[in-house]
């Protein structure tokens, strides 16, 4: 099955988010995927196991529980796929951060031009110019 296969349905989906940030029970898992999309229990099993044997996720069993973690390799392949397209939108992104840098920058220089001299500048820097006006 091509990772997309795997990636295509929101439930999958759902669970690899929840176990991006380390392992998690399978019951802990179950009852996520339970309450937000209203399926069964022996539902979300077979969930984790197209995600385990198409190896996005690996389990351990620690006694009676099997904790659940993200494999990032078959992610690796969805990444290389959409490379080929990456062209259409990565110049968008660079632009939305230019445009988010100019903002920021903006609103930092309109801060410091309605603060008045006296007052300390946020950043904790000089209270004085370092150059003081000429007569």
């Amino acid at each position: 099955m091509h990772a997309l296969d795997v990636l295509g349905d929101p439930v999958r989906r759902r669970i690899l988010e929840l176990i991006a940030d380390g392992e998690a029970p399978a019951g802990d898992v179950g009852r996520v995927i339970q309450a937000e999309f209203g399926i069964s229990q022996p539902a979300v099993s077979q969930h984790l196991r197209v995600l385990r044997e198409s190896g996005f996720v690996t389990v351990r069993p620690d006694g009676a529980r099997r904790l659940y973690a993200v494999d990032p390799a078959p992610l690796a392949q969805a990444d290389a796929w959409f490379d080929t397209f990456r062209s259409f939108w990565q110049p968008k992104l660079d632009a939305l951060g230019t445009e988010l840098a100019r903002g920021r920058l903006a609103k930092r220089k309109a801060a410091d031009a309605e603060r008045e001299p006296s007052d300390p500048p946020p950043n904790g820097g000089p209270t004085t110019p370092v150059d003081p006006p000429r007569p």
